[in-house]
């Protein structure tokens, strides 16, 4: 499948289709499928800061002997790695396609540490997913991002292998923010992270899941920003995340500017071996409008090279509603 072979953290993949991180990617077996289904590369499940640290905590809870806490901290945090690390070398012997690690962290403490040693073994490239709630009132806005930048400088600084930033579209101003992580070293950002959102169980009076998989709906906020940062940014790539159902999805995110499509839930509930299918239905749309590669049609619908690029930015439903009586 030549023709749908695109470059990506300065990764040949051969299709812009990439498994995004998830519980799927943490069997090898299950990788090897990914492969042999046409993925262009994996995003293995993230080493979450937030697990190490609750482990931690739970731990030292029921630890009688305080002179063994830096003892429990150090086993719970050299545990948790060196299985990362080993998996990450497996994933690496299996498959020919990139294995790109995944960090989803609130900090930049540890973490240069623990970047160092998923580079040395072997990971192709790295994903920051960074998201951070706010729970101080002390806290300002401009403190918030710039712990983002402060994590993505600290961890770019030890690597040679790319970085890719997993963000949410929470920002007061998108744009200026990726510009700011382009300047700290990011070669993409991938738009957007997908979290944790707590529900109420209004019988048993009691918190529940929301539904942990996307909707069909979910992708056109990517396709918004990556429409708009296409147009008003230069030099850095872009991952479309969240939402993608369809192959008419992925090729409406490439169209505005998305050099790679994440795909997570779609497997989840279809199987691994849909991205075959996705990859097929790619083709056959390229064959019908006459582009040769994902780059002759990347970016053609993003903001700076349609005629009204003001539909990115259009907030209300103006034209709808005025209609209706």
């Amino acid at each position: 499948m030549s023709k749908l072979k695109i470059n990506y953290l300065g990764l040949s993949l051969e299709s812009p289709l990439i498994v995004s991180s998830n519980g799927l990617s943490n069997s090898v077996e299950k990788i090897k499928l990914m492969e042999k289904s046409g993925a262009g590369a994996v995003v293995l499940k993230s080493l979450f800061e937030e697990q190490i640290l609750l482990e931690t905590g739970y731990l030292l809870k029921h630890n009688d002997y305080p002179e063994a806490e830096d003892y429990i901290r150090n086993y719970t945090r050299s545990n948790t790695l060196d299985n990362y690390l080993k998996h990450i070398k497996e994933a690496k012997q299996a498959v020919k396609i990139p294995i790109i690690a995944s960090i989803n962290c609130v900090s930049a403490d540890d973490w240069i540490e623990f970047a160092e040693s998923i580079q040395e073994a072997g990971a192709d490239a790295l994903e920051l997913n960074i998201h951070i709630i706010p729970t101080s009132k002390e806290y300002s806005s401009k403190d918030v991002e710039q712990t983002y930048i402060d994590i993505v400088t600290a961890v770019k600084s030890k690597l040679s292998i790319p970085i890719a930033v997993k963000i949410s579209s929470q920002f007061t101003n998108l744009i200026y923010m990726v510009e700011r992580l382009k300047a700290a070293g990011a070669d993409a950002v991938v738009l957007f992270n997908r979290f944790f959102e707590p529900d109420i169980d209004i019988e048993k009076m009691d918190f529940m899941n929301s539904n942990i998989f996307s909707s069909a709906d979910d992708y056109n906020q990517a396709l918004r920003w990556i429409g708009m940062l296409d147009g008003k940014t230069s030099k850095i790539e872009f991952s479309a995340s969240t939402g993608v159902h369809d192959a008419e999805a992925a090729i409406r995110l490439i169209l505005a500017g998305a050099t790679t499509v994440q795909l997570a839930s779609v497997l989840y509930n279809g199987g691994i071996e849909q991205i075959k299918g996705f990859n097929t239905a790619i083709l056959t749309w390229m064959e019908k409008m006459n582009y040769e590669t994902v780059d002759s049609f990347k970016g053609k619908m993003s903001y700076k090279n349609v005629k009204s690029p003001a539909i990115y930015e259009r907030a209300q439903f103006m034209k709808y509603f005025s209609s209706l009586e």
